[in-house]
């Protein structure tokens, strides 16, 4: 699913660098990626959505070199293929639940929104306990409704591959453990990867394998 090789950036305006020099991730796997605050992990999760691209080496998703391709066909397989979940869910506070939830299809050509996605999009949104939440304003949600509203237009599309940076980072511990349970059961159903930078090694057990980021050479910013 994820194949990354002799991977180097650095931030232009920052004393940054990272190497990786070889990272895979297998399809249908549900990897947790940790280390120290600043060494990397969220700009491992931009490069593999090919939001960042590296200075040299090879990222590729789905057998598609991602860090090869244009600007346009980045965005167009980033919008199709991935699924992001931030910690800070990046919800639009001026839209209803459902609309959140289908935004990606509304900002892209790429997507397109039928009565099926529709219907799918309630199906997910129940499936997530926010069923009965669709017309309500995301300002009216708890942290872990909005967190459930980010996974549900995550996945909307469909993605292989799923990225979740500290996607319970802002959640109580009961919110965690059950965030968490969803996503992995969300994943499993539509049979996709993920990738998931945490901070909170209580959950790493849960996890088929961790990578440590202490095991690249990063210099943080």
């Amino acid at each position: 699913m994820i194949k990354i090789d002799s991977l180097s950036f650095t931030y232009p305006d920052r004393e940054f660098h990272l190497d990786i020099p070889q990272l895979t991730v297998a399809s249908g796997e549900r990897v947790a990626v940790i280390g120290p605050s600043g060494s990397g992990k969220t700009t491992l999760l931009n490069l593999v959505a090919g939001i960042l691209i590296p200075g040299s080496g090879v990222v590729s998703v789905s057998g598609q070199h991602v860090s090869g391709m244009s600007d346009g066909d980045r965005r167009r397989f980033r919008i199709t293929r991935i699924g992001f979940v931030f910690q800070s869910f990046e919800l639009l506070e001026y839209l209803n639940v459902i609309d959140n939830i289908l935004h990606p299809y509304r900002i892209s050509s790429a997507l397109r929104l039928t009565r099926a996605v529709r219907e799918r999009a309630a199906v997910l949104a129940d499936s997530m306990g926010i069923g009965d939440k669709l017309r309500r304003p995301v300002t009216n949600l708890s942290q872990g409704e909005k967190q459930r509203v980010a996974i549900c237009r995550a996945l909307l599309p469909g993605p292989s591959l799923v990225l979740a940076d500290e996607a319970t980072g802002n959640l109580d511990p009961d919110n965690k453990e059950q965030i968490l349970e969803l996503l992995f059961r969300q994943v499993a159903d539509h049979q996709a990867t993920l990738l998931a930078v945490t901070h909170d090694h209580d959950l790493l057990p849960q996890f088929d394998r961790v990578v440590d980021f202490q095991a690249f050479r990063g210099t943080p910013a």
